[in-house]
């Protein structure tokens, strides 16, 4: 009688064992030794397999390092946002309705400050900053009783690439201040925290990044009236829209200045990101409707900006992390990327991980021994200029990839287990291809990517739209990526005998 067992080859003995390459071994033995192979036999290949498919789902797909943005990184300096803080404060008060004639005191007086800084870098450029007074007068109000000029600061960086210039990124930051009362004019409104430290921040970035190119352009904008009611951004977004100006993104720095918290502990390793998820109207759009019967109430434009953010920033940024709050504000508090989400533009607000209230819209004064006011020694300008370059490297990212993929959707037109998408073809002469991404449905981030290639389509074999979250980001030639794009189901027209 003769056993084979893999390559193995065992005869029986007179003894009543088996004789294998030279050796005896029990029945007993070698029947509990068979088994074995054979259980090794069915697992084994479908352990391989297993591994096989995680690694298939987990391929190419960390973004590529840009030697370019890592020198944009390098380039922001804390020094020179320090200098920034300083200069704005030493205007006294930068409220709003307080005097425009002065030199040296007064909003006028700092905006004019800001556009001789701008005009600076745009020399240093060549001339490629474009520099401008968006100036509007705001009708009376609420928190202006009298008609007021109200004037935004803008650095227009215009992308290089024909096809891509057209697609613009915003960063902002207000530089108006205020005290106690917001209607007081002339007491001493420092502001060097609120928000001195996100419009040196967005000067930084604009003396930096104005002497790099990118595709897409790159608005850098210094805006008034955030205190009074939002009004150089809300005037801003609003021009934007009747302009119908491509915004992919639009970033908002406001008190992004202090790394300690109110209980005296130092957190300078975190920056929040807030991003706003469906919007709270009345009535929903067939778009958000569909969102939500889909799923993908997490994956709105401006929470896949966000992620897109994060990505960038934790990896180019060392000792810096992005911390995603998925909500468009403080509790029921706004900024100055609220117009721009009202008016259906992605973005998101940028500020440190603990605020100190009694810093911040205050007088200055000191009670019981408590220093009250927005006072710069509060400032910590080496965590300023880390929130700078996650910023700066987020936006060069941005401005270096392709545009994201249009017209993405998912199969439904049959039941399967497999996810099948299409989106239409880019036209921008850098793209390479698309990632397909997915995640599970409670995970906040991505967490596997394949690389599909240049084209319109992909399966993604064995993973279920049931149980995951998809997405389709456009990928560079520089190995730089779009943010993501949620698809739309894709389905069949109803036949006419069909209601």
């Amino acid at each position: 009688m003769l056993e084979s067992n893999q390559n193995m080859v065992c005869d029986w003995a007179e003894s009543g064992s088996y004789k294998c390459a030279g050796r005896l071994m029990s029945e007993n033995k070698m029947k509990e030794r068979t088994l074995i192979a054979l259980i090794l036999a069915a697992i084994v290949p479908a352990a391989i397999a297993g591994t096989q498919a995680r690694r298939t789902r987990s391929r190419s797909t960390t973004p590529a390092v840009s030697p370019e943005i890592r020198k944009v990184v390098a380039e922001i300096s804390a020094q020179r946002i320090e200098s920034n803080i300083k200069s704005l404060v030493g205007f006294y008060t930068r409220s709003t309705l307080s005097e425009t004639e002065s030199d040296t005191r007064g909003i006028g007086a700092a905006r004019r400050w800001i556009k001789s800084e701008f005009d600076r870098y745009s020399q240093d450029s060549g001339g490629r900053l474009k520099v401008e007074m968006d100036q509007f007068t705001q009708p009376p109000g609420r928190r202006n009783p009298k008609p007021v000029e109200v004037v935004n600061v803008v650095a227009t960086l215009p992308g290089v690439q024909s096809e891509s210039r057209d697609r613009i990124y915003v960063v902002s930051g207000h530089y108006d201040s205020r005290v106690s009362n917001v209607m007081d004019t002339t007491s001493f409104a420092p502001g060097a925290d609120d928000d001195a430290s996100g419009a040196a921040a967005v000067m930084e970035m604009a003396r930096v990044m104005s002497k790099h190119q990118f595709n897409a352009t790159l608005v850098f904008l210094t805006v008034a009236g955030e205190e009074q009611g939002l009004f150089g951004s809300t005037h801003w977004a609003q021009m934007a829209r009747d302009k119908h100006l491509d915004i992919q993104g639009m970033i908002t720095n406001d008190i992004i200045g202090s790394s300690r918290a109110e209980d005296g502990h130092v957190d300078n390793r975190h920056v929040r990101l807030f991003a706003q998820g469906l919007p709270p109207t009345a009535q929903l759009s067939d778009e958000l409707r569909t969102l939500i019967r889909t799923g993908g109430e997490n994956d709105t434009p401006t929470r896949e900006f966000a992620r897109k953010i994060k990505e960038v920033g934790d990896q180019y940024v060392r000792g810096m992390e992005v911390t995603l709050v998925y909500r468009l504000d403080r509790f029921l508090r706004g900024g100055d990327h609220s117009p721009f989400v009202d008016r259906g533009f992605p973005a998101v607000r940028m500020t440190e991980p603990n605020e100190i209230y009694q810093h911040q819209h205050q007088d200055v004064r000191q009670v019981d021994g408590v220093q009250y006011g927005d006072l710069p020694e509060f400032d910590d300008y080496a965590y300023i200029a880390q929130v700078a370059r996650v910023n700066a490297a987020a936006l060069a990212d941005l401005a270096l990839a392709p545009a994201a993929p249009k017209n993405v959707e998912v199969d439904t037109i049959k039941l399967e287990n497999d996810t099948s998408l299409r989106w239409e073809a880019g036209h921008e002469p850098d793209l390479a291809g698309y990632n397909i991404v997915w995640r599970e449905t409670t995970a906040p981030f991505w967490q596997h990517r394949i690389y599909a290639g240049n084209v319109t389509g992909y399966t993604v074999k064995g993973i279920s739209k049931d149980n995951y979250i998809f997405g389709v980001e456009a990928v560079g030639k520089n190995g730089t990526t779009s943010p993501a794009v949620y698809p739309k189901p894709n389905r069949p027209a109803p036949r006419p005998d069909q209601s």
